[in-house]
């Protein structure tokens, strides 16, 4: 079970507000997860080898070719306003 002062650490974090009887309840429930997923520690993967995905991929990969580009001009058209060639936004504050 986790302490009182774990769940009261764990609720500022997130923000939370708890009741004494919420901080009760919650160290209960949150020390029982903890506890079932320890119970991971104790899986013998000795034989299983690391992986990223448990599907075969293979990465394809495109040419690194050097290609014409919009501009300043062709990437601020379509801008609803702009100065020169900048994007004008509201202030923000």
């Amino acid at each position: 079970m986790l302490s009182e002062d774990q769940i009261k650490k764990v609720a500022s974090l997130a923000r939370l507000e708890l009741t004494p009887q919420e901080i009760t309840l919650y160290a209960k429930q949150l020390g029982a997860i903890v506890d079932y997923v320890s119970e991971l520690s104790k899986v013998d993967t000795t034989d299983v080898v690391p992986m990223v995905t448990p599907t075969d991929m293979t990465p394809h990969y495109r040419a690194d070719e050097v290609k014409p580009s919009l501009g300043a001009e062709g990437v601020t058209a379509n801008a609803p306003d702009k100065s020169g060639y900048l994007f004008k936004v509201p202030a923000v504050l």
